[in-house]
């Protein structure tokens, strides 16, 4: 296979299963340098070591994304060990349907989905930038068309109301978070885009307890794509030619595609960067 990522150093959240762990192996095989960021040790390990087979060169980052000391120390520490970042995946998510916070005080599902994304994100965004060629992207869903994106009521949601509604919401802020970057970061040749990879095989929602998990994972094996094939359109986001000039664009199956109006919305868009902005900020 032609070691066309040779030289090139991705940084991707969710490695360590679905369709970021098939996504790594065809950058390793490509010849990428690659830092995973794990929440478990051995899954790390073990995944860091089928890279290595694959051809890569890897790291692996020990951190809970939905704590934001983790992510401050993993981006602080991968920017004083690296002078570039290519690519940034922002690929981790979960959706929890029991109503919780995180240690920031953060509903779980939002502060994984979103707010450690962009703490991460805006922490090494001078590495990003001054990398030639750089780019940035995040794993969204279909299901950011039914979110809507109430603030500040989803930072919390204090009603104890979580689920897929907080999911959703999730999913909706990862496309204006794209959107409003590509915007922050116009002229700095840095191509920004979200995607939704499909009904993917994986062990998404199988924390939600033993019937949730047993409904997921039937209906996971009946209807849900292969990992392999809900990596694609990550993959060629991070790596083709085609998607070099993307500017905060929504994509499915590899093509730009629509969005919900609520994902339109300027001014939901810049709120949301305000208090995302002030969230990263916190101290668990």
């Amino acid at each position: 296979m032609d070691k066309d990522l040779e030289g090139k150093v991705f940084l991707v959240t969710g490695a360590t299963e679905g369709l970021g762990k098939a996504a790594a192996i065809a950058f390793a095989r490509r010849g990428a340098r690659i830092a995973i960021v794990a929440r478990s040790p051995e899954k790390g390990a073990r995944v860091a070591a089928e890279l290595r087979a694959a051809g890569g060169e890897v790291e692996v980052c020990l951190a809970d994304l939905s704590s934001l000391a983790d992510v401050r120390r993993v981006a602080d520490d991968f920017a004083a060990h690296h002078d570039r970042l290519d690519v940034l995946v922002n690929n981790a998510g979960a959706i929890f349907l029991d109503h919780a916070l995180s240690a920031d005080g953060i509903e779980r599902t939002f502060a994984l989905n979103h707010v450690g994304h962009f703490a991460l994100t805006t922490r090494l965004i001078g590495l990003i930038a001054k990398t030639k060629g750089a780019r940035v992207v995040s794993t969204s869903s279909l299901a950011h068309r039914t979110g809507e994106l109430r603030l500040p009521y989803a930072v919390t949601r204090d009603d104890g109301r979580a689920g897929f509604g907080a999911y959703a919401d999730s999913k909706l802020a990862n496309v204006l978070f794209t959107s409003e970057l590509a915007l922050r970061l116009g002229g700095a040749g840095v191509a920004t885009s979200c995607f939704h990879p499909g009904y993917v095989r994986s062990g998404f929602g199988l924390n939600n307890g033993r019937v949730a998990s047993y409904f997921l994972a039937i209906g996971g094996a009946l209807f849900a794509r292969t990992p392999e094939k809900g990596a694609e359109t990550l993959i060629w986001l991070a790596a083709s030619p085609e998607a070099a000039s993307a500017d905060g664009g929504y994509y499915v199956d590899c093509k730009l595609a629509s969005t919900s109006a609520r994902a339109t919305d300027a001014r939901l868009r810049a709120d949301l960067w305000r208090v995302s902005e002030e969230l990263a900020l916190r101290a668990g």
